[in-house]
């Protein structure tokens, strides 16, 4: 707008043109709030629940914990890991994302010792080339079963962007505007579990997440939010923080996804879902029919669930016993399901969303006293023993093999049975005619 003016009228519309200006720039901040419609045009392009709870965190310390915590509960111990460099294919992301996925294990293994991650990165080589030398290096006689490998996959930039800016100027005397920008970005990171074995990916043990960045025009902070399980995840970041921050906070949570569906665990209560959510009730369904499908890696399962549970104290080998049937009558019974030792789904939820602890005095056992064997068959080598505990007594192993055969032929499977005197974590090693483990 352009007004010819004499000095008589500037004196009179100088306060009124200062008063406009002003009420146009606040005009601009209340009815155009960018942020907002960012958001808004945000979420349609995420996919999720559209009216979910929101919880506001700074980062995932607390779920790290409570995943110590149920690991250490359901009894998973000492698997090892291998973690690759996980590489930012967006070349758009500046962050060390391996180093993020190794702190976090750490943090969420600290009493548990669940989980034991192996370095593994481009100075070394892939996998493949981790397994050749593995077998070349006494540091790596026992080769970790698992890896993890990934990339930091998407990064959308400015996926929306709303721009808003107005302004009045009366010249050559007053020239005033005002402007608001926002934009969103999306950021994704995938991670798999492979089986060293074979290199395979093992089913169902993979993160898929994203989290959306909102920039504001003023540069100085932003937010990010994920969604999962129905709940919407959101941290304030600042400026000298920014996407790495979010980065970190996605890892978080992927490497609580990957442990949690590893050890098949309820990871799920650590990020305050329950049960009763729909992605849920998929997952717990999808581990039963997984295992399912294979019976002997059900009864396995059970096995190790019970031993951890103090109710059965025989052999893990994935068949059924009567000892095993009276410990699962006896869970079940605890649980309120009829005392029959068999497996169903609603007896895995129902195992899955219990408080175990709370169980201990409703399922007690006796632990069975063996005898020490007077000497280990050939083929068993049997470890050093521990240091004695002051409050029990000293550890002492019955080791047997399963039809007492004291010679083994060549590439025949070794089955052993061995009973320790007390609870005890047993490592079996076997060493060859080269005297090689």
């Amino acid at each position: 707008m352009r007004i010819a003016a004499t000095p008589g009228f500037i004196k009179r519309a100088l306060p009124l043109a200062v008063a406009a200006a002003l009420s146009a720039c606040a005009s601009i901040e209340s009815a155009t709030d960018t942020r907002k419609q960012v958001v808004d045009a945000a979420q349609v392009v995420k996919q999720g629940p559209t009216a979910a709870p929101f919880k506001s965190i700074t980062n995932f310390s607390d779920a790290l914990r409570c995943m110590d915590n149920t690991l250490l509960d359901y009894g998973v111990r000492d698997v090892s890991v291998i973690v690759e460099d996980i590489l930012d294919e967006t070349k758009k992301v500046n962050a060390g994302t391996k180093d993020m996925l190794i702190s976090a294990i750490s943090d969420m293994t600290k009493r548990s010792r669940a989980i034991k991650p192996i370095a593994y990165g481009k100075d070394s080589g892939n996998t493949i080339g981790f397994l050749f030398q593995a077998q070349q290096r006494e540091h790596f006689a026992v080769i970790p079963p698992f890896g993890i490998r990934g990339s930091i996959s998407q990064f959308d930039d400015a996926i929306v962007r709303k721009n808003v800016d107005g302004g009045i100027s009366i010249e050559p005397f007053i020239n005033i505007g005002a402007a608001k920008t926002a934009t969103a970005s999306v950021v994704g990171l995938d991670l798999s579990v492979l089986a060293t074995g074979d290199l395979s990916v093992v089913s169902g043990v993979s993160s898929r997440n994203s989290v959306i960045f909102i920039k504001e025009g003023k540069g100085v902070d932003g937010e990010a939010s994920i969604k999962k399980f129905g709940i919407n995840f959101s941290l304030s970041v600042a400026r000298s923080e920014g996407l790495s921050q979010s980065l970190r906070t996605l890892v978080e949570l992927a490497s609580i996804e990957l442990v949690g569906r590893l050890a098949r665990v309820p990871y799920w209560s650590c990020l305050g879902a329950t049960d009763a959510d729909t992605a849920v009730q998929n997952e717990i369904q999808d581990w039963y029919d997984s295992m399912a499908a294979n019976p002997a890696e059900l009864i396995e399962y059970f096995q190790r669930q019970m031993r951890a549970r103090k109710v059965y104290f025989g052999r893990m080998d994935g068949i059924v016993n009567d000892e095993f049937k009276e410990a699962i009558s006896r869970y079940r019974e605890a649980l309120g399901q009829s005392r029959e030792p068999k497996f169903t789904l609603e007896f895995f939820q129902a195992y899955l969303r219990s408080d175990h602890r709370a169980m201990e005095g409703k399922v007690q056992a006796v632990l069975p006293t063996a005898p020490v064997a007077a000497a280990a068959p050939a083929a068993a080598i049997s470890p050093a023993p521990a240091a004695p505990d002051a409050n029990a007594a000293p550890l002492a192993l019955s080791v047997t093999s399963a039809a007492n055969m004291p010679v083994f032929a060549r590439g025949a499977p070794i089955n052993l049975l061995i009973q320790p005197n007390r609870d005890a974590h047993v490592y079996c090693y076997l060493r060859d005619e080269n005297a090689a483990i």
